[in-house]
């Protein structure tokens, strides 16, 4: 399966970032902790080429606490400050202000040398569709003031947010970028939700995640579904129908059905801590 989608008003979207860049001190990537290396849009680099940066590892919970530890690892080897988080549960936020100050200290004391005080750093949060920027700005400010939804392209025009006198962030909508060369990429974003599901052949996809999750994790299925898990990714979604009782017309397994299941199961941590990805 040929695995894109670029909707119209990303174009916009992009436009609009390369605008507001330049009133920017402060990028924060926010990554999706399954698929840190895919979840990465390589224009973001371009865009936001000299200026400071952090990365977070959104979705944390979701992710194998052991690869978690492991891309932080990278990421601080390559002198980029990084912190996991978990924004539903606030885990982390204190940690995200701290890093963001101290990001930008050369530029607060050029300020202060030069007698600007209290001008507020200003940071813009971009990532991907989907991947939690507008729950994570919620739990950071501590109040519902960034539009959020389970599906990706929720986020539109830009918002600037005061958090206080000492920081300022500007919500960004979700930016892929036009053509996935790895079509691998394309397809973990598919897994984690970053495309649009309506694009997407649901039982490929399905199959796809069973390839990988037999690679990665070979107890992960049967744990969950209480079936052998080897074999043809259709067979094993067969046996998931079966257990589910995922039936159609003549009692024929609905594959369809079984794969939606086995997705969403993935998507919502109900397979367990899963990492898709190494450095």
């Amino acid at each position: 399966m040929n695995y894109q989608w670029y909707p119209g008003h990303m174009t916009k979207a992009i436009r609009m970032m390369q605008e507001n860049i330049k009133l920017i001190d402060l990028v924060i990537e926010l990554l999706d902790a399954r698929i840190p290396f895919s979840s990465r849009n390589p224009d973001i680099d371009r865009l936001a080429a000299g200026k400071f940066r952090i990365v977070l590892l959104g979705k944390a919970d979701l992710a194998d606490p052991a690869c978690n530890r492991q891309w932080i690892r990278y990421f601080q080897e390559r002198q980029i400050p990084v912190q996991e988080i978990d924004s539903r549960v606030k885990n982390g936020m204190k940690a995200v202000y701290g890093m963001a100050r101290e990001a930008c200290r050369e530029k607060i004391e050029r300020d202060r040398r030069r007698g600007i005080v209290n001008r507020p750093v200003r940071a813009m949060v971009v990532g991907i569709p989907n991947v939690g920027k507008s729950t994570f700005i919620n739990s950071f400010v501590g109040r519902a003031c960034a539009q959020t939804g389970n599906r990706p392209g929720v986020t539109r025009g830009k918002q600037w947010i005061r958090l206080d006198r000492g920081l300022e962030l500007l919500d960004t909508p979700g930016i892929l970028w036009p053509k996935f060369e790895d079509q691998q990429v394309g397809m973990r974003l598919a897994f984690i939700g970053s495309l649009n599901d309506e694009t997407i052949l649901m039982d490929e996809l399905a199959c796809d995640l069973i390839r990988c999750l037999v690679r990665l994790y070979p107890q992960a299925l049967p744990g969950r579904y209480d079936i052998e898990g080897t074999g043809e990714p259709s067979r094993v979604l067969e046996q998931i129908a079966e257990k589910r009782g995922c039936y159609g017309k003549g009692q024929e397994p609905d594959l369809e059905r079984a794969a939606a299941l086995l997705v969403e199961d993935f998507r919502s941590g109900r397979l367990g801590r899963l990492t898709l990805e190494r450095p």
